[in-house]
């Protein structure tokens, strides 16, 4: 890197664009195919032009650069994948359709790998044997592909897409703990390193697996994740991972259960307005069907049910809303008159800790126009399962010391999961310990977003002139620009030689026939984090120096331009 040539923009494949592009919605996905590094091929799928490429280069040498001071082995599995081993797991059918199934000409199954998990089990299985081959760390940075059903947002939500995937494997919980808590560092590390604002936040493990596991996330407007931030203690979380304790009350002091007429009150608002009580007062009951069978889920009436949670809860099972042919032939379901009191044994009905044994409430009386008050969970009704699926509120108290959370839009740049045995007990990855008789092997699953990074520090790292890349990732340290003339641009290559003998990654903006004016706009929206002008002045040996974080300028003589640059 230190002697790379320098970037010639008279040469280089580079076209800057003054206008967003009309699918553009969130920042990243504007500036970066305006600056001319990406470019789209189809829906989720784009291509990373030499500038970009240089950038995620960048990001890659950085995370490899960690996972190799922790000891990680880099290796290169395939992408296209056979079926068996994730049959083994069961994920062949939890991924759903997010999986790129495919046959080939003999008609046998395969898969492009969205994760690796299995690959790397059978790896180890056919090359670790005994206790003393581990504890290993492996990873890989490679393309893993999902079948987006929205694939949006530029780079940040692609179906191709570029990750490093790490894995470790140890002989017990004490070692898997260890490996989890190196990893955890390295992270960190890659985040402070590239220059990203980053929470650590307690997440949910998905089809993944397993039992611990945290997100890294980066605030941004433009994330697809909320997460929760208590400003009084350090508790943060994606709010999908959020719990509340199931906290009873003595509810025996409570009135009978009361059926009360309400013509022409099927929602919640117009029950509370009807009977002139809060919506928190009243109980509602969300239909679904989960694999075909309908199941009730009970929440308060102010509160939302997060549908992300309840696929969570019931993966891999599918979720769907109950529509208007659900009812026919179910007499015991009133479309919008639904009451827990009355379900009995045919559903199966879910709550939110709120509805607590000994809390009463106003709900459905599964009659035609009618509620019921003074419905008191543990008296007039059973709960089958608890199971907190309401959306979280800003202000909702911090499971941890009560105080108000605050929410933030976020996108996920990492991800680590303690995965226990649930893959090596699939896989039958066994070693023979030091007693001579088999052990199962515990694993760690742990994940960067590369590409996503990248659009995660666009994010992060502009303003209304362009990208403002930190130094670590830039496609170069300097942008030297030749004003126009003749001279200024002998200058400019003189000074982008000398640069670069110093050891500085220089792009030069030589191009003949371009205004002044374009040439310096382009600079700011590539964003290298110097921009070393040779102008008016160029004549004399002087150049005007501007941080483009910053926006200082000064004018130095070449000389002074090269040791401050290199310094």
């Amino acid at each position: 890197m230190a002697n790379a040539p320098v970037q010639r923009m008279s040469q280089l494949m580079v076209k800057t664009l003054r206008d967003d592009p009309a699918d553009a919605e969130v920042l990243s996905h504007k500036l970066l195919v305006r600056a001319g590094y990406v470019r789209r091929t189809a829906a989720g799928i784009w291509s990373w032009l030499p500038l970009g490429k240089k950038v995620l280069a960048n990001v890659e040498r950085i995370v490899r650069e960690e996972m190799d001071a922790i000891g990680g082995q880099e290796v290169s599995l395939p992408a296209l994948l056979p079926r068996e081993p994730y049959d083994a797991t069961g994920r062949w059918d939890e991924y759903g359709q997010e999986l790129f199934r495919l046959k080939d000409r003999k008609g046998g199954d395969y898969l492009l790998g969205p994760t690796h998990e299995e690959i790397f089990t059978l790896l180890v299985k056919d090359q670790c044997t005994s206790y003393k081959d581990l504890p290993v760390i492996l990873y890989q940075i490679q393309s893993k592909f999902r079948d987006e059903a929205r694939p949006r947002a530029g780079i940040l939500r692609g179906r191709e897409f570029l990750m490093k995937d790490s894995y470790s494997f140890d002989l017990e919980d004490e070692g898997l703990a260890k490996s989890y808590a190196l990893h955890r560092q390295a992270y960190q590390n890659i985040f402070d390193r590239l220059g990203l604002d980053y929470r650590i936040c307690a997440a949910t493990a998905g089809a993944m697996g397993g039992s611990k596991s945290e997100e890294f996330l980066a605030p941004a407007d433009a994330g697809e994740d909320t997460f929760a931030d208590c400003p009084n203690c350090d508790f943060a979380a994606n709010t999908e991972a959020i719990t509340y304790e199931l906290k009873p009350v003595d509810g025996s002091g409570l009135p009978a259960l009361e059926e009360i007429p309400t013509p022409d009150t099927p929602t919640i608002e117009t029950l509370a307005a009807s009977l002139g009580v809060p919506a928190s007062a009243t109980l509602k009951n969300l239909l679904v069907k989960v694999d075909g069978e309908i199941v009730a889920v009970g929440v308060p009436g102010d509160r939302e049910v997060d549908l992300g949670k309840l696929e969570e809860h019931f993966a891999p099972a599918v979720v769907e809303m109950v529509t208007e042919s659900d009812f026919a032939g179910r007499p015991d379901l009133v479309r919008g008159y639904v009451g827990p009191q009355g379900l009995g044994d045919k559903v199966k009905y879910l709550a939110d800790p709120r509805v607590a044994p000994g809390t009463a409430w106003i709900t459905g009386a599964n009659k035609e126009h009618t509620h019921a008050r003074n419905v008191v969970a543990g008296r007039d009704f059973e709960v089958d399962e608890y199971v907190d699926v309401v959306v979280v509120r800003e202000g909702d108290p911090c499971p941890r010391c009560g105080t108000g959370l605050k929410l933030d839009r976020a996108i996920e740049i990492g991800h680590i999961f303690q995965l226990g045995r649930k893959y090596t007990d699939a896989l039958k990855l066994d070693v023979l310990g030091q007693n001579g008789k088999p052990v199962r092997v515990t694993m760690g699953s742990y994940g960067v977003g590369v590409s996503r990074a990248v659009a995660a520090l666009a994010e992060q790292h502009a303003d209304e002139h362009g990208l403002v890349w930190p130094k670590e990732v830039a496609p170069a340290d300097v942008h030297v620009v030749a004003a126009g003339k003749a001279v200024q641009t002998e200058l400019a290559l003189d000074v982008a030689e000398r640069l670069r003998a110093a050891g500085l990654r220089v792009l030069v903006d030589d191009r003949a026939g371009v205004s002044p004016g374009v040439k310096f706009t382009d600079a700011e929206l590539i964003g290298v984090p110097q921009i070393l002008v040779a102008g008016r002045r160029s004549a004399e040996g002087v150049l005007e120096l501007k941080d483009r974080k910053t926006g200082e300028r000064e004018e130095l003589s070449v000389e002074d331009a090269v040791a401050r640059l290199s310094a």
